[in-house]
């Protein structure tokens, strides 16, 4: 009967605990998953770690709540007195082992795969200032800077009489997005021209600090059309609150249409820039 009433106790712990948990995960908020197959990975390694380790939580705290509910001293319940025991030092030893290899061989996996940028169809080299970002477009030739759009840098000065809601996307919007190709291999080439930044879009599953003096590389892959906005992650001074990052994906044929349209600007930029150096002419 004893050991009956203790199972009873038990699966009753365990399941209240476990309704608890799940309706924390109904209604809490949980990782993004991302719009690349690399980003999905991560989701999938979370969920999966994730699962491991509220199965353990929930055994552990149904285990302890049923000792002390059936066991408490005013049940007249003694502690059992004992100094050592071999085979709960080897359980308690080798089942964290086999736990542990279990979550690290598809989280080595997912490291790797991170850090192997090789076989990219495009590089782009991303350098931040304070307070904004700059961006150079390796095969294509192209360079621009990306800060704050203006209705946002409006809104957010103090005595300005703008409500923020109002604005769309406020603090995530830029004056010159990062317009990249789908379905293509991109690698970040990651540094900074002062202080550690940190370039991050939750959408692509990874960030890289940006440090002086350095070049930090990351990948991504977009299988979706779509803007995808991020901010920086590293405290880099007064207005590091104000360097949003935004990416457009499109379709390969749109992306080059872009490409052209931002060299005949920059060209016609320097054909007016050496008019305008060579002076008037000559009567």
């Amino acid at each position: 009967m004893k050991r009956t009433n203790e199972l009873i106790v038990g699966l009753a712990m365990v399941a209240v605990i476990a309704a608890v948990t799940w309706a924390l995960f109904a209604v809490g908020d949980n990782m993004t998953p991302g719009v690349t197959p690399f980003s999905q990975d991560v989701y999938q390694l979370h969920m999966v770690i994730l699962g491991i380790v509220t199965v353990i939580g929930v055994l552990v705290f149904a285990a302890m709540f049923t000792s002390i509910y059936l066991h408490r001293k005013s049940k007249g319940a003694e502690a059992a007195q004992f100094t050592h025991s071999t085979k709960a030092e080897i359980t308690w030893t080798v089942i964290p082992i086999l736990i542990l290899v279990v979550m690290a061989i598809p989280a080595t996996r997912v490291l790797i795969d991170m850090e192997d940028t090789s076989g990219a169809e495009l590089n782009i080299k991303v350098t931040g200032y304070q307070w904004l970002w700059g961006y150079e477009y390796i095969e294509d030739e192209i360079q621009f800077y990306s800060a704050l759009d203006r209705d946002s840098a409006l809104a957010r000065q103090i005595g300005s009489g703008i409500d923020p809601a109002e604005v769309e996307n406020y603090l995530l919007e830029v004056d010159n997005r990062v317009i990249v190709p789908t379905d293509t291999r991109i690698r970040f080439l990651l540094t900074s021209d002062d202080v550690i930044h940190s370039w991050w879009v939750p959408d692509l599953g990874w960030k890289r600090d940006a440090i002086p003096g350095m070049v930090n590389e990351a990948w991504t892959l977009i299988e979706e059309p779509g803007v995808y906005r991020g901010q920086c992650t590293e405290l880099c001074g007064k207005d590091h609150g104000f360097m949003p990052v935004v990416i457009e994906a499109v379709p390969p044929e749109e992306y080059r249409a872009w490409v052209d349209s931002q060299k005949a600007g920059m060209a016609a930029s320097t054909t007016s820039g050496a008019v305008a150096d060579s002076g008037p002419a000559s009567p």
